[in-house]
């Protein structure tokens, strides 16, 4: 457990300290008025208001669409469900700047809905809400479809056969069975969009900001580390509470349920009402999920491959370098990062695993979820104050992007195997080890065949999510070796068709890149719960 702790103590909670204390402290003087200050100012607070109601906005939204759908891929056993299964799972993977990338394409300028109607939506919050419920959807599916496919259907037939209504059945016996899911879900949605920064800085515009771009702003453009330093400590303590909550209902839900094999509950469609229920799910993915990403795809190929063709060029201005070399960096940097992640977060899934772990030890456990709600701005930037003297002078090493990626990475790592660890039979240990097998042996012969699969997914998650980590990536990519979100962003920062084209030639790629990874992972999957 020790190496885990140092990763974190080192590449984390060091650089978040190093800029908040850079920030509220002068002449050896800690200013904590800075944070009253701040917080009263009418802009920040306008920024925390926007921050906290499209989060809860578009959290009901999503559950608005999404748990049909949850029904429906726990209940129903249709043809391609598994195919339409990995369909939904593909834009959870997607970084959030191809997300905002594709809903540009589609509601931005020059987009379907400008060219059909003359309608543009790109500088309203109703092109951010629908990105994230676009973003989020298959959240909500897996989450509480996962285990709802593991309810017993008998129990909610038995309430009907005593008399009560089909929907008075769900309301009073399946509905309290799935509340701690669906409580699990929307915090998790609500964490992602109360973070949200690549969406909503590319469709916000200057009129929507929450706080993590408000940080980006501060820090990058204004240069003003006190008053980023105060709402990196807002969005910290606002993300605790949140994991806080989650834990707990995730407790709950592993608690108080008797499950049964998922492979025995879903029917086929019988009815109107289920077979119109089925039609309407589909027409909400081809409509929410799919239109988007097919519209970013045909936005790419306007003119031809001319788009594609033009990322082969350097323009000496904004890329010291051919945009297409940032396929290559990406992919580089995210093999690294994948490395990373898995050593360290191996390294914790086991020491958590062991069932003599300490209250601490089982407390680092959600301190390892942190990375994915903490502002990824402040941990970027941080890494520039913090990584810039011996001995860790890595301002200028390449090592500094993985590093960062797998920060995001190591918490899906960690998710991944842990339940896969836990699971394996102590006396099969304890067995090898009486046999004369060191514990290197013993993990090579015993856990090794039981888990490969488990490290198989929790990399590929690990090399997706790296892929396209933007909000710490922005700012310690190297302008010579940009990563494919970075280039993105750069590219739709500059005017001209050919930049927009180009941006959307480089989403496309990454989206293919992201989807082929999400694909090979659905085939390696064992667990058909529906968790991620």
């Amino acid at each position: 457990m020790a190496v885990p702790v140092a990763f974190f103590g080192v590449f984390f909670a060091w650089p978040v300290a190093a800029i908040v204390t850079r920030g509220l402290k002068a002449d050896g003087v800690w200013r904590l008025g800075r944070i009253a200050d701040v917080v009263g100012q009418s802009d920040i607070r306008h920024v925390l208001w926007f921050t906290t109601w499209q989060a809860l906005a578009s959290t009901a939204l999503t559950l608005l669409a999404a748990l049909p759908a949850a029904y429906v891929f726990a209940r129903l056993d249709f043809p391609g469900r598994q195919v339409l299964r990995a369909v939904v799972t593909v834009p959870f993977v997607l970084p959030t700047v191809v997300v905002g990338t594709a809903f540009l394409a589609l509601v931005g300028r020059g987009g379907l809905l400008d060219e059909l109607w003359g309608v543009r939506l790109d500088t309203t919050v109703w092109a951010i809400l629908l990105a994230h419920v676009f973003f989020n959807y298959a959240v909500v599916v897996r989450t509480v479809g996962g285990l709802w496919a593991q309810l017993d259907p008998r129990q909610e037939e038995a309430a009907r056969m005593l008399g009560l209504s089909p929907p008075a059945a769900w309301r009073k016996v399946t509905l309290p069975a799935l509340a701690p899911a669906v409580a699990a879900a929307a915090l998790m949605v609500f964490l992602f969009t109360f973070t949200s920064f690549g969406v909503v800085q590319i469709l916000g515009g200057p009129t929507f900001a929450t706080l993590e771009v408000e940080i980006y702003r501060q820090t990058s453009e204004i240069f003003d580390l006190s008053t980023a330093a105060v709402l990196t400590l807002v969005q910290f303590a606002a993300v605790g509470a949140v994991l806080a909550v989650h834990a707990w209902t995730v407790r709950r839900r592993e608690s108080a349920l008797r499950l049964v094999d998922p492979a025995v509950t879903a029917r086929r469609p019988r009815g109107a009402g289920q077979w119109a229920l089925l039609g309407g799910v589909l027409a909400t993915i081809a409509v929410l999920l799919v239109l988007p990403l097919a519209v970013l795809v045909r936005r790419s190929l306007d003119g031809g491959f001319g788009y594609y063709r033009a990322l082969g060029d350097a323009d000496g201005g904004t890329f010291l370098v051919a945009p297409i070399e940032s396929v290559v960096n990406s992919l580089e940097y995210a093999v690294a990062a994948t490395a990373i992640a898995v050593a360290i977060g191996g390294l914790a899934a086991a020491a958590l695993a062991r069932r003599d772990a300490g209250r601490i030890v089982r407390g680092f456990d959600a301190l390892l979820m942190l990375p994915l709600g903490v502002s990824a701005v402040t941990v970027g930037f941080g890494f520039l104050i913090a990584l810039d003297k011996p001995p860790l002078d890595l301002r200028q090493s390449w090592i500094l992007v993985p590093l960062a990626q797998a920060l995001v990475g190591v918490p899906f790592v960690v998710r991944t195997m842990l339940p896969v660890l836990r699971a394996v039979d102590e006396r099969l240990r304890e067995a090898a080890a009486v046999l004369g097998a060191s514990p290197w042996r013993v993990w090579r012969e015993v856990d090794l065949p039981l888990v490969r699969r488990a490290l198989l997914i929790a990399a590929g998650f690990a090399f997706a999510v790296s892929l396209g980590e933007f909000g710490a990536t922005v700012f310690i990519a190297r302008p010579d070796n940009p990563t494919l979100p970075v280039a993105v962003a750069r590219l739709l920062s500059r005017p001209g068709d050919l930049n927009y084209g180009q941006a959307m030639a480089l989403s496309t790629i990454l989206m293919v890149v992201c989807a082929v990874a999400l694909l090979v992972l659905e085939r390696l999957r064992t667990d058909r719960t529906g968790e991620f």
